[in-house]
């Protein structure tokens, strides 16, 4: 069974890529004003390790994920990944062809 794909989100944590339905920018206050409401339903994952959140990371569960690193950062590691699984992919078909 092949490993999940997972997207490092700062400070050695991972999300798995599959779970994860937006990545948005926490400089607006209505950002500000959800993650505080999540935070008091307790299902705010902090993984700023202390820094400046940069980024709101939803998830298709009920979790809400802080990140350090801007979406930007983060939108271009995602893509990279599923490239990389995308060829992955194309070399294990060519493989089974031969």
């Amino acid at each position: 069974m092949p490993t999940p794909p997972v997207l490092n989100v700062g400070f050695y944590n991972y999300v798995l890529t599959d779970k994860i339905v937006a990545l948005v920018s926490s400089e607006s206050a209505p950002m500000r004003r959800l993650v505080q409401s999540v935070r008091k339903t307790g299902s705010l994952i902090d993984a700023t390790q202390g820094r400046r959140t940069k980024c709101v990371i939803f998830t298709n569960g009920n979790a809400v994920i802080l990140s350090a690193i801007s979406q930007e950062t983060l939108a271009k590691r995602l893509s990279a990944e599923s490239q990389g699984a995308e060829a992955a992919g194309e070399e294990a078909e060519l493989e089974d062809a031969e």
